[in-house]
């Protein structure tokens, strides 16, 4: 049976029942039809004194095309956790139609560990991505309506880009002003696809909308005559962009097949952007339950890393456990076996795959000072020599090895993974970043590329240097921003065939971008887009409606 299909079988209970379950009164609460609805931020006040639950992360080793089903584990995990009476809510990220319709499909787990309206969530559920996307392009419009007008700020270079949801890479780089109307000026554009915008960043990191303002106020839209920065707010953008984000940054609340309560907010991409749902939902999670379970975008290397080093940061946070998803298959494929025959038995691709696993486990482990446990999202065709050599491998490192049902089971298929993170989160850790406030932008991104990546050192283009020596010379205190790289899922180095990472290597950062109004610099590596393109066979093709009105090909 197919997901969606599944997804339709089991009856979900009206949206109500899972905000009275968590006693949030009604007054908090605005649906989206029967299933769907908003918790208004208003919540946190009454929540004010009330004691943080536990917060687990869920990651995963470095992405294959066979999919590791990290955010199905993390699903099943918090319905586990429930079955054995813990009291759980999951914190995702909303998708985003890029992959949606491109190569990755939906984002709302699989099998029995769903999260539903699963065709709504995926498509436009209560609207925050168009949102971000309008406030975005309002304030491009602004940019230009003002340059159109008299350009009273002289206004010299524009770095702002517009955004659209969707992977679209010919509008990476486009011009724009080619009317010939009466003092049009032509230029040079591009867009981001709208979940690595910095307004998605924004909305992710914001603590409040008055703290959303600051930061869309303090956003850099371009530099005048005198190479000076102009900001957002020197448009008088910062006020409309706000109202149009208002309802869209209220969290939105779903649920589980099993009815297990899930707070789905934030959506920015882990490769191109910061890769975690927005704080104020993990914070609502952990308020509003004893467990708090949250996942961070592709691997370990980008989407756990930049969780740690930017959102705990900014945050407050300290993850209590992490679990590292993995499959048999996933494995072998990054040991170097073939993907036509990765359902065959081999330990010898198995054992060198399995060190893509053990490097994001111990830089989890023994770099971050977490607590970690592996969950293999276990297929029928795993055999008991491939778990017991992963097992073997796994207890030389101090770390436990769970193997995770939740496709087939749902919630009964992680009651073991439940217990054990349960076990984790009673243990104290050591947690510490992996840079420090102080440290230069240059050592931040070498710490990261060196430690986590596991890199020989890095190589800064002449560009980037330019680039970075300009930020430098804004006057703009930058001294404690994080820094957020910008880099292939597929590899820990930033080289999409290179699985094994056997001989050294550099990180190659060919370009640095300031987000003043996210408050991190962006470095990008190796050949990563702001903006992604559909494959050869886009799930766009597969997408349709019915005679009855029901949408299929979702997946």
């Amino acid at each position: 049976m197919k997901d969606i299909d599944i997804a339709r079988s089991v009856e979900k209970v009206k949206i109500t029942d899972i905000t009275k379950k968590l006693n949030i009164d009604e007054e908090y609460i605005e649906q989206y039809g029967k299933y769907k609805a908003k918790i208004s931020n208003e919540i946190f006040k009454k929540l004010e004194n009330k004691k943080n639950g536990k917060l687990v992360l869920v990651t995963s080793i470095n992405p294959t095309p066979l999919g590791e089903g990290k955010t199905t584990i993390a699903i099943g995990l918090a319905d586990g956790l429930n079955r054995i009476k813990k009291n759980a809510i999951l914190a995702l990220r909303e998708p985003s139609l890029g992959p949606v319709f491109g190569i990755k499909g939906g984002a709302t787990g699989g099998g029995y560990a769903q999260i539903v309206p699963m065709e709504d969530i995926n498509l436009h559920f209560t609207g925050d991505i168009h949102a971000i996307t309008s406030a975005n392009n309002l304030l491009s419009a602004m940019i230009d309506n003002h340059i159109f007008q008299g350009n009273e700020l002289k206004i010299k270079k524009v770095i702002w880009k517009r955004c659209v949801d969707l992977n679209d890479r010919k509008l990476r780089k486009i011009k724009v002003g080619l009317s010939n109307e009466n003092g049009m000026t032509e230029r040079d554009d591009g867009f981001d696809i709208s979940v690595a915008s910095e307004i998605m960043a924004i909305f992710c990191l914001a603590t409040d909308l008055k703290d959303l303002k600051r930061r869309i106020g303090n956003i850099i839209i371009g530099y005048n005559e005198d190479d000076k920065p102009v900001f957002a707010k020197d448009l008088k953008a910062e006020g409309a962009m706000t109202v149009l984000l208002k309802d869209a940054f209220n969290p939105n609340i779903v649920q589980t097949l099993e009815k297990t309560p899930a707070i789905v907010h934030g959506g920015p991409f882990a490769n191109i952007a910061h890769g975690c749902n927005s704080i104020i939902a993990t914070k609502l999670a952990m308020k509003l339950g004893d467990y708090a379970v949250t996942e961070a975008g592709f691997g370990a290397d980008l989407g756990a890393e930049k969780f740690l080093d930017i959102k705990c940061r900014k945050a407050g946070l300290t993850p209590d456990a992490v679990v590292c998803v993995a499959t048999i298959k996933a494995l072998k494929y990054h040991g170097g076996q073939d993907i036509k025959d990765i359902e065959k038995e081999d330990l010898q691709y198995l054992e060198i795959g399995i060190e893509n696993l053990l490097k994001h486990v111990d830089n989890l482990k023994e770099k971050y000072g977490l607590n970690v446990v592996v969950a293999i999202n276990r297929y029928l065709q795993d055999t008991e020599n491939e778990i017991k050599l992963l097992e073997e491998k796994l207890k030389e490192k101090g770390v436990e090895l769970s193997l995770a049902e939740v496709w087939a089971k749902g919630g009964e298929g992680a009651i073991d993974l439940a217990e054990k993170v349960v076990k984790l989160c009673e243990k104290n850790n050591n947690f510490t970043f992996m840079y420090e406030d102080e440290d230069s932008i240059e050592e931040k991104i070498r710490k990261v590329a060196t430690k986590v990546y596991g890199a020989e050192d890095i190589e800064i283009s002449e560009e980037a240097k330019k680039e970075l020596e300009e930020i430098r010379n804004l006057g703009i205190d930058i001294s404690k921003y994080p820094v957020c790289i910008a880099k292939t899922q597929y590899s820990l180095s930033d080289n999409p065939k290179n699985l094994l990472c056997k001989d050294p290597f550099k990180i190659h950062v060919r370009e640095i971008i300031l987000k003043n109004g996210a408050e991190f610099i962006v470095a990008i590596t190796g050949n990563i887009f702001t903006m992604p393109g559909l494959p050869k066979v886009p799930a766009a093709e597969n997408i349709d409606i019915d005679e009855n009105g029901n949408i299929v090909g979702i997946f």
